[in-house]
């Protein structure tokens, strides 16, 4: 899974920590979200660790500075077919003015507080921060798990082709020889 942290300030950051971790289940069929199955959920690898979520460090990027990053993802047989939604969040400290800052994704809040935070009395939209309590909000993604049984269904599709083909050629072959004054 691919990131990109990019510093839009005037000066450097630094303390720079994105952390991702798989939190929600939604399973096939059904589309109901759930808790993720701990035995058998897929796992976020980096060069240092494994597990249901993960850290990456960046000590200091300038001002337009842009890092790069990945994080593996690891899945068994045993893992449910389905999507898994991974949370973001992204911490750093600017080098300038030592002001510390702290951007979430929706999935570290529950209902109440991102309905509170996102939803004004009459209906409109807004986004308040100080309810969520954070600097600002990050994206978030997911992961799709899917089984591997379409071989036996590809296998088959094209034994059919092939079968279709066969009997084709045979109808062809078959007939004779036509008129060759052009009657019928």
């Amino acid at each position: 899974m691919g990131f990109t942290v990019a510093n839009p300030f005037a000066g450097a950051i630094q303390g720079i920590t994105l952390t991702l971790q798989v939190y929600a289940f939604n399973g096939f069929p059904g589309n109901a979200t759930s808790l993720v199955p701990v035995a058998s959920a897929p796992i976020l690898t980096t060069a240092t660790s494994s597990g249901p979520s993960a850290n990456v460090s960046v000590s200091t990027l300038a001002s337009g500075g842009v890092y790069r990053g990945s994080v593996g993802v690891a899945t068994s047989a045993s893992t449910p077919s389905g999507t898994y939604a991974v949370r973001t969040a992204l911490s750093f400290t600017t080098v300038a003015n030592s002001t510390g800052y702290r951007l979430e994704s929706r999935g570290w809040f529950d209902d109440a507080t991102w309905r509170a935070a996102t939803e004004l009395p009459n209906g409109s939209v807004t986004l308040n921060l100080s309810k969520l309590g954070v600097s600002g909000v990050t994206p978030e993604t997911a992961i799709l798990v899917t089984s591997t049984d379409w071989a036996w269904v590809l296998g088959g599709v094209l034994a059919a082709a092939i079968v279709l083909a066969g009997a084709a050629a045979w109808v062809y072959f078959r007939r004779g020889p036509g008129s060759t004054s052009g009657a019928r």
